[in-house]
């Protein structure tokens, strides 16, 4: 099966001149992750809600923390981004995607950009179909956090490690899941274009059917439960990754987190499928 088989067009594009909140607002409205930017209807750029996402960072020097609609296309996207033919197959796309750990490869003609192939369009090949790999051979180990870690060290390790954190509460057990989706559209400026504040406190242990308590321990911009998705989608490491791919289509997810009973044992994302194709 070639590109030009499971792309998607038209492809939605943004301007390097616009700002930051247009790109927003278009992935929010058309419910994708990624823009081509155009100039002179050639492609100079990509800009993802992962480049958007990691900008909330709050310790940045003052000048780089400017409200996104003040912020051009230009300055976050990354430019000259890799693209490929329609004639390009199934398994070499995928193999790009995870050699430049990227998640959309624009389809070009020439010169003229006629597509567009993303992870998801990956995930509704027949080659995923085909699959018979069980979940616990190729999940990942689990990112953790607590639920009252700061925004700020959430977008350190995430960027760090380049992946999504699982959220847990005080005895271990599953409590969200934080992505770069949770990141680029949080809603995180109130509307004098101040962050919003949060009192950080953590139950203290107290006796059996006895009134809780809190104490405080800090204040904050955000913390992970203000950002975190829940109810998360889990699996069990026995499963076949052919049901895992239903199960994230059908819960419209790009990653489950694994769980035995209550305990977390990793983490099944969409580049450990496609990881597979490219095999």
């Amino acid at each position: 099966m070639r590109a030009d088989a499971i792309m998607t067009a038209p492809v939605h594009v943004v301007a390097a001149n616009e700002n930051i909140a247009h790109a927003r607002n278009l992935m929010l409205k058309h419910k994708i992750s990624r823009l081509p930017v155009m100039e002179n209807e050639c492609l100079t750029g990509m800009i993802t809600k992962k480049d958007i996402g990691y900008r909330l960072r709050q310790t940045e020097p003052h000048w780089r923390r400017r409200p996104i609609d003040h912020i051009p296309v230009s300055v976050l996207m990354t430019c000259d981004p890799v693209t490929v033919g329609p004639e390009t197959g199934v398994a070499e796309l995928a193999g790009i995607m995870i050699e430049w750990d990227i998640s959309g490869l624009p389809v070009m003609e020439d010169t003229s950009l006629i597509g567009i192939v993303t992870k998801s369009d990956l995930m509704k090949s027949a080659m995923v179909g085909k699959l018979t790999t069980k979940v616990e051979d190729v999940m990942e180990d689990a990112i953790t956090v607590s639920r009252y870690h700061s925004l700020d060290h959430v977008i350190d390790l995430m960027r760090e490690r380049n992946d999504k954190v699982i959220v847990v509460n005080n005895d271990g057990t599953l409590a969200g899941i934080i992505t770069e989706s949770n990141l680029a559209f949080y809603l995180y400026e109130t509307e004098r274009r101040e962050l919003p504040q949060t009192d950080v406190k953590i139950l203290r242990r107290g006796e059996p059917g006895g009134k809780k308590t809190f104490r405080y321990v800090f204040e904050a911009s955000a913390i992970a439960e203000d950002l975190m998705s829940r109810p998360v989608v889990a699996i069990s490491p026995g499963e076949s990754l052919s049901d895992a791919v239903k199960m994230m289509r059908d819960q419209h997810v790009n990653s489950m987190v694994v769980l035995e009973g209550t305990d977390i044992k990793g983490i099944l994302k969409r580049d450990d499928i496609i990881r597979e194709v490219a095999q």
